[in-house]
């Protein structure tokens, strides 16, 4: 049996364009997605979050945010991981996630 690879889009410090961020979080679900993962210490697990979505819905919103560098997603063993890019965001958007997520 073929084994299925999943391309993950990764979007550097360089390329992080302000409208496409905003447009990413300007999802009531995808802006809970990052708050979520604002709130971990660690990588959460795709099925773990706490939305009331479809999947494939689901799927879409981690796509979206993916695309805009707003989180990266790795697979370790059969979990696809997702992890907030804080740095990246917060290095070029300074105070953004402060901003829409307060702490």
């Amino acid at each position: 049996m073929a084994s299925k690879t999943a391309t993950r889009t990764t979007t550097t410090r360089s390329t992080l364009d302000v409208a496409t961020v905003l447009r990413a979080l300007s999802d009531p679900v995808r802006l809970e997605l990052v708050r979520q993962l604002r709130a971990s210490d660690v990588p959460i697990a795709c099925g773990t979050f706490d939305v009331t979505v479809a999947k494939n819905t689901l799927s879409h919103h981690f796509k979206t945010l993916r695309e805009a560098g707003v989180i990266v997603t790795h697979r370790q063993g059969t979990q696809a991981l997702n992890t907030l890019q804080e740095d990246e965001l917060n290095t070029a958007f300074p105070g953004l996630l402060d901003a829409i997520l307060p702490r």
